[in-house]
């Protein structure tokens, strides 16, 4: 179905209805939208924009095909909103109100969700009351994430952050609000339109992720805001589309496709003291996740993976070095910023990565091609070990890396984070992933090997799906970890020791650690990371999207790292 959209009208509806009609005689469209203010702010209104009124509301302007209009920001003339309550939202022939908070099914089945007005700093809590103010509260927005799904979103605002990590130019001024990118994320619509009154802007289309951070590449979002009608900078107040609401979006992401940048609000629980970081995994009995499967999409291909060299739309400025088989990059949305740790001037937070597509090392098929994988990724992260022992003066810091192993995976990756080293000393990293565990009624942790001891092996049998730790930190004497009774009377799988590390600008101690995920197990993608959050204080940064930089950060940081790992770096060599 062809649809039109215009920006706001602003009391010029005579002009914008005739050129409807034109539009319509030629290509027969199936609707029209108005965004923003259909009339004049009632403050400001002209006799001749009251008498215009008067002839819209007794049906005496033709209006060529069915018109939606919504609230802006400006409260509606006295006559139509008169109008409106007597006649169910029909103003005339054709020209129908979309509630400021509603959902609306068209004839065609096509599924608008609007939003209208701008936040009401009055109201902190609860709807909005009155229909046609030009205001509505939080509330309202989250109410309408109650549609679970849209065709079509219309907000006056602009979704907070929708401009981050966009190479196209916006206007300098608009309103944005976190309530409307809360919105927009639940549904996931397929166009959201919104307006600015001086300036067209339309921004790359992007994809959602899921509660795991695993994208959804069929929920594509493609964000438009229209200039004004009639606007001083001639700029693009119009915009036809079509729409199918019966057919599936395309499998595939148009070119330019790019992650959402919105980041969803969440409550979260409040900051408790560093001193009581260990107390923070104790889980009251009251306390229970949900653990409700969700239906998975279809697996990402390499030109769609979020890791993989062959997307056209990976964020390349996160690369800091490429070997043979692998590559660094450091994370998106940090956890630890540039104030964590002193001796560091910029996150640490680093992505160990192969280039093979593969979920997990061991399905990496050709048997050489895994080993030399496997064994490039301990090289980078010893070297990684090494460069933080040298930048942090050799013994303030340590370092956790975290591998999730699924069969159901996407693209395996190690993540890598420096940790206080007397956390490290006092066993208190390897604790806080043991209690974690417990309290979310997962395996046990058991000491496993620091290197696979045959990684061209093809048998997973007796591996299956796992959670791994690497916990390392300079050479000092390093308490064991927590071994359950189980596994210290094991005779098959005995507890490994504590190994010493030997690496290029210093030694260290680490241990590894491994969480077998039987098949049964809903298990959390971000487990590693909430761990390690609640141990290093910065639960407001458990979410990697409620920790997203500006573009022009990012390529900071990752530079500066780049900068500082160089002497390590053992990619110019290969």
């Amino acid at each position: 179905m062809r649809s039109l959209i215009t920006g706001s009208v602003k009391g010029q509806f005579l002009g914008v209805f005739e050129k409807l009609s034109k539009l319509h005689a030629k290509k027969s469209f199936s609707l029209a939208i108005i965004l923003g203010d259909l009339f004049a702010d009632p403050a400001e209104a002209s006799a001749k924009d009251e008498e215009n009124v008067k002839s819209l509301v007794e049906g005496e302007i033709s209006i060529p095909l069915p018109t939606y209009f919504t609230l802006g920001n400006h409260s509606l003339p006295p006559r139509v909103i008169e109008k409106l309550e007597k006649n169910e939202g029909e103003v005339c022939p054709n020209l129908y109100f979309l509630n400021k908070g509603s959902t609306t099914k068209t004839s065609e089945g096509l599924r608008i969700v609007t939003l209208g007005g701008t936040l009401d700093p009055a109201v902190t809590a609860g709807l909005s009351k009155e229909r046609f103010l030009p205001f509505h509260t939080e509330g309202d927005a989250r109410a309408l994430r109650g549609a679970k799904t849209a065709d079509i979103l219309i907000t006056s605002c602009w979704p907070l952050s929708i401009r981050s990590g966009s190479r196209v130019n916006g206007p300098d001024r608009v309103l944005e609000e976190q309530c409307v990118a809360d919105l927009c994320s639940a549904l996931k619509p397929r166009y959201h339109f919104s307006t600015s009154d001086e300036m067209f802007y339309e921004r790359e289309p992007f994809f959602h992720l899921t509660e795991q951070g695993e994208p959804v590449t069929a929920s594509i979002t493609r964000f438009i805001s229209l200039a004004a009608y009639d606007n001083p900078s001639k700029q693009k107040s119009l915009y036809g589309f079509s729409i199918d609401p019966a057919t599936a979006p395309p499998s595939t992401p148009p070119p330019g496709t790019t992650v959402s940048p919105l980041t969803y609000s969440k409550k979260r629980p409040s900051l408790i003291e560093k001193e009581q970081s260990y107390s923070r995994f104790v889980q009251s009995p009251e306390h229970e996740h949900s653990r409700k499967r969700r239906r998975r999409q279809p697996p990402p291909t390499p030109q769609e993976c979020f890791f993989c060299l062959a997307n056209p739309n990976l964020a390349t400025h996160l690369i800091t070095s490429i070997a043979n088989d692998s590559y660094l990059a450091t994370a998106k949305g940090p956890l630890i910023n540039s104030s964590t740790f002193p001796s560091l001037s910029y996150p640490a937070h680093i992505l160990i990565v192969p280039l093979a597509h593969s979920p997990t090392l061991r399905m990496i098929p050709d048997p050489e091609s895994r080993a030399s994988t496997i064994r490039e990724m301990h090289q980078y992260r010893r070297a990684l070990q090494s460069y933080l022992s040298h930048a942090s003066n050799d013994a303030a810091l340590g370092a956790v890396t975290w591998e999730l192993s699924r069969a159901a995976g996407i693209h395996v990756h190690w993540q890598f984070l420096p940790v206080a080293a007397e956390l490290v000393e006092k066993g208190l990293v390897a604790a806080a992933f043991r209690v974690e565990a417990e309290n979310e009624k997962y395996a046990t942790f058991r000491p496993s090997p620091l290197t696979p001891p045959n990684p061209k092996s093809t048998d997973t049998s007796n591996e299956g799906d796992y959670f791994r730790l690497w916990i390392w930190r300079p050479d000092a004497p390093l308490p064991a970890p927590h071994i359950s009774k189980e596994a210290a009377d094991s005779t098959i799988n005995p507890p490994a020791p504590v190994s010493p590390l030997v690496g290029e600008g210093g030694g260290g101690i680490e241990i590894s650690l491994t969480l077998p995920i039987p098949l049964s197990t809903h298990f959390d993608a971000q487990f590693g990371r909430r761990v390690m959050a609640k141990l290093l204080g910065l639960e407001t940064r458990m979410d990697w999207r409620d920790c997203g930089l500006e573009v022009d950060e990012e390529r900071r940081d990752a530079e500066a790292f780049k900068k500082g790992f160089r002497p390590w770096d053992f990619s110019f060599d290969v």
